[in-house]
């Protein structure tokens, strides 16, 4: 994803890609191109709104899917899309900071705190209230999805199996995004639109081949938050993420992959970082404790199989020399 830097990152090329972009989609995301820095509440920021907006983005494309990190230091007023016009989008945002407050008539009010996400259909006047908030916000096509939201706005943790897929895939998305082809940027978009399906449904589609790279993104980002758990193995993940054991490996395959050769890499990667700590170096057998390596002995091959030293050879190195960096 962007990397979350805010208003700093506001350049002319962003506001000037933004802007070619945004065009599709409706009076406040052009507005939003062309706020894009500013230190001063913009204007009335779509017809009938009023308020106070004061934001900054970067955004990127994929086919007609636009990926965007908001940072809101003021956004307070109603947004409607014009009456003339006739393309309804969706718009996702997944709130990373502080809350995002939605209203809309006979809908009652949302509050969406850190952790969760809104859904909605661009179209009804809808009120929105972010301070010193912070979003990453997909927009995406109607039409493949009008028939499963409606006017509602549809509100949810972003921890679901479901949810993790498809940030998951938007990560993959982000990483990618400038060496895609048109194909590939159609391809990523179709699993995107077929992650928010999911969601909505509540269960996502383990099966369609254009979203294992996403579904081993997920998978990824769930280890690398838990490598030093004990439990953690492809069972736990795939468990977690709400697909076969058998569709995980799948997944990973497709990115020339495996399961248990990711989760011993990473756990590999972080005991060399430990290594590298001179003050208070755990010992080997702490370490191999720590990442749930057999035993000692066990650490130091893997160790050497992938760094071409033993750990003592290394933090030896090491201590001399500065990190040797054999990866």
């Amino acid at each position: 994803m962007p990397d979350g830097s805010g208003r700093s990152d506001t350049s002319a090329a962003v506001a000037m890609s933004l802007q070619a972009e945004m065009e599709r989609f409706g009076a406040l995301w052009r507005d939003w191109a062309e706020q894009l820095g500013t230190p001063t509440p913009a204007p009335a920021f779509t017809p009938g709104g009023t308020g106070d907006f004061r934001i900054s983005a970067r955004a990127l494309t994929a086919h007609d899917a636009v990926i965007a990190d908001v940072d809101s230091a003021s956004l307070i007023g109603t947004h409607a899309d014009e009456p003339h016009k006739q393309t309804e989008h969706v718009v996702m945002r997944v709130v990373r900071r502080n809350t995002w407050r939605f209203a809309r008539p006979r809908q009652g009010e949302h509050t969406v705190p850190a952790g969760h996400f809104m859904l909605q259909l661009t179209g009804p006047p809808t009120f929105e209230d972010a301070r010193d908030a912070r979003a990453t916000v997909l927009i995406l096509p109607a039409s493949p999805l009008s028939h499963l939201i409606g006017d509602r706005l549809i509100a949810g943790p972003a921890s679901s199996a479901e949810m993790r897929l498809l940030v998951g895939q938007l990560h993959l998305v982000a990483q990618t995004a400038g060496e895609l082809a048109p194909a590939g940027a159609l391809a990523a978009r179709n699993a995107l639109l077929e992650l928010v399906k999911g969601v909505l449904r509540q269960q996502g589609d383990g099966t369609e081949p254009d979203l294992g790279p996403a579904l081993a993104q997920a998978a990824k980002d769930l280890a690398d938050s838990r490598l030093a758990d004990p439990d953690l193995s492809p069972s736990m993940l795939a468990r977690e993420l709400n697909v076969s054991v058998r569709t995980l490996h799948r997944a990973f395959a497709a990115v020339g992959d495996s399961v248990a050769g990711y989760i011993r890499r990473r756990r590999l990667e972080q005991a060399r970082l430990e290594l590298l700590t001179a003050p208070g170096r755990p010992s080997i057998a702490e370490l191999a404790a720590h990442w749930q390596f057999a035993d000692s002995s066990h650490f130091s091959r893997a160790f050497k199989n992938r760094y071409g030293l033993t750990p003592t050879e290394y933090a030896r190195m090491a201590g001399a020399a500065g990190d040797p960096d054999p990866a």
